[in-house]
């Protein structure tokens, strides 16, 4: 049962956040996104995402009040969507307006699972130190593993939507989808099976196994691909494409074909182009092309293997360009071609942020992407900590705030 006072608690904050959504400066920020993913030259999305939101409550507003576990999970959502609303005002969001649930769908997963210690500084930070075991350690291991199956849970969706529809009243829209984009990154879930080095040594002593192993996965998301085509919505509205904008012209295709996929392999940033090409992108080529764009890279230093992402990628629309790539070797590239999805430092939140610093970072990004006639979105992002100062956040959204303002107006 949920009590009236969390109804009136919850929809009073649905109702503000439909209030801030719902406006004129929201539907010219959409533009824009979709401007950007259209390789136009306009001002470049400015977003936040993966903040520490444990360290963020300022004056109480993020402290919740209701004390059914998915209410408060509700409000908690709504409380940090304002709070980013009014604290960020000059950054722009990846807000809809509407309440997504969702459809429930179990799997039995591929067959193995992680087996690690771990490590915390801080017990309420969900960013850890992880020691892996190698559970793919041999051939005979590789045998546990196989392709997903998935069940669809129409009671599961439909519990789900009478909860949310008795919490939530008509103080917001409800809408149930199936998939919005695919997040594919098979060598972070193969690093967390093996841990980084034993990849990294099979890539000289033992290629044949990794290429087993590749063939492995592949097969599971190829799985996974025909199952959400044959059984699931794909929503192609979504705003959000991983942190950063997924609203594009041409997402008018049937399945996956109207909708983004999203690929990297970030444990591949030390290895050669070459090396990169062949235990990665040559499996890439299978997937991608099921998809209407592509959007590859995160943490990985991309500056040295763009020509063969371009060339391996024919749908490719948006290159990752970390906090470890050259900027201009980027933008260099890229050009008109596609997107280039800058990174900022999030070291420079962890502990205080100067607003010359942050200044100096993204007058960077913006004067080389102007040069080389760059489309491009800057989100900062995997920001583990601020130290408990959530105005590190707030100084550093001000200070890129102006810098876009002074070259954009």
């Amino acid at each position: 049962m949920i009590s009236d006072r969390e109804k009136s608690i919850v929809r009073e904050l649905a109702n503000r956040y439909m209030d801030a959504v719902c406006t004129e400066k929201q539907e010219k920020m959409v533009k824009r996104f979709r401007d950007t993913n259209d390789l136009k030259l306009v001002r470049p999305p400015l977003i936040i995402a993966e903040i520490p939101w444990y360290q963020m409550n300022m004056d109480g507003e993020l402290t919740c009040l209701c004390e059914d576990k998915r209410a408060r999970n509700t409000e908690l959502d709504f409380r940090r969507k304002l709070f980013y609303l009014k604290h960020f005002e000059g950054v722009d969001n990846l807000y809809e307006p509407f309440f997504r649930i969702k459809r429930a769908c179990d799997s039995t997963g591929i067959g193995i699972e992680a087996e690690e210690n771990i490590r915390r500084t801080d017990g309420k930070n969900n960013i850890v130190s992880h020691e892996y075991k190698d559970v793919l350690e041999d051939e005979s291991a590789l045998e546990l593993l196989h392709d997903p199956v998935f069940t669809l849970r129409p009671d599961k969706d439909a519990e789900r939507m009478e909860y949310f529809t008795e919490l939530l009243g008509d103080s917001i829209p409800i809408k149930l989808y199936g998939y919005a984009y695919m997040y594919d990154a098979p060598w972070d879930r193969i690093s967390r099976l093996r841990g980084v080095e034993p990849i990294l040594m099979d890539m000289y002593d033992r290629p044949e196994y990794l290429h087993a192993i590749m063939e492995k996965f592949t097969s599971a998301i190829l799985a996974t691909i025909d199952f959400v085509e044959k059984n699931l919505d794909v929503d192609g509205t979504a705003v959000n494409l991983h942190c950063t904008p997924s609203t594009v012209s041409g997402l008018d295709g049937e399945g996956m074909k109207g909708t983004w996929y999203r690929r990297m392999a970030q444990t591949f940033g030390v290895v050669s182009p070459a090396m990169h090409d062949e235990f990665d992108l040559e499996y890439l080529t299978r997937i991608a092309p099921r998809f209407a764009y592509t959007y590859y890279g995160c943490c990985e230093p991309l500056d040295n293997k763009i020509e063969i992402l371009k060339k391996r990628i024919p749908n490719l629309r948006k290159i990752g360009c970390s906090p470890w790539a050259n900027v201009e070797k980027c933008a260099e590239q890229i050009r008109g071609n596609y997107v280039l999805s800058r990174k900022p430092n999030p070291a420079n939140v962890a502990i205080k942020t100067d607003p010359d610093i942050i200044r100096r970072e993204i007058e960077e990004t913006v004067k080389i992407c102007i040069k080389y006639g760059c489309p491009y979105d800057i989100s900062l992002k995997d920001i583990s900590t601020v130290s408990n100062k959530p105005e590190n956040l707030i100084i550093w959204a001000k200070t890129a705030t102006e810098v876009l303002d002074k070259y954009y107006g």
